[in-house]
């Protein structure tokens, strides 16, 4: 075999690989949950929000209000060439407490448990809906007539 015939199959083998390589699943993975042996730690009744953040860490997202639990939440997501992103599996740790701000439960739910752990927001609604800052300033300069502004300054 000829040197040129040689390296036109050494570079088509060379593209045949980095095609199949393209279409390979690549898995990527979001967030945190604490080991076993790190959750071990923490006893359930004794400790607090404060002892809990230095023996596993600050929780992916705590409760809204000052009583709410600690998530701690893991997640796979498996990219495959054209197709969406699908979450192939997911861990969250739920640690509640009671009103003195002490562990009163630990929790672990998976993506086939199928429970979904309430996660709210608050948001402040304005009274005036959709309207933006500049609608509404825009808005009341149409609103004045001659008249309120003699008025104003008699």
């Amino acid at each position: 075999m000829t040197g040129i015939g040689m390296k036109l199959r050494l570079g088509l083998l060379t593209v045949a690989f980095g095609v199949l390589s393209a279409c390979s699943a690549q898995y990527r993975s979001h967030g945190y949950v604490p080991l076993e042996g790190d959750l071990q730690q923490i006893v359930v009744g004794v400790d607090t929000r404060a002892s809990v953040e230095d023996l596993i860490g600050v929780p992916t997202i705590s409760g809204v209000s000052g009583d709410g639990g600690y998530y701690y939440i893991e997640s796979n997501v498996r990219h495959f060439a054209y197709r969406a992103p699908e979450e192939v599996s997911r861990e969250i740790l739920a640690i509640s407490f009671d009103a003195g701000g002490v562990v009163s439960n630990i929790e672990r739910y998976g993506l086939e448990d199928g429970i979904v752990v309430p996660i709210s927001r608050r948001v402040t609604e304005t009274g005036a809906g959709d309207i933006s800052f500049i609608r509404k300033l825009f808005g009341n300069i149409g609103g004045v007539s001659a008249e309120d502004l003699l008025g104003a300054s008699r």
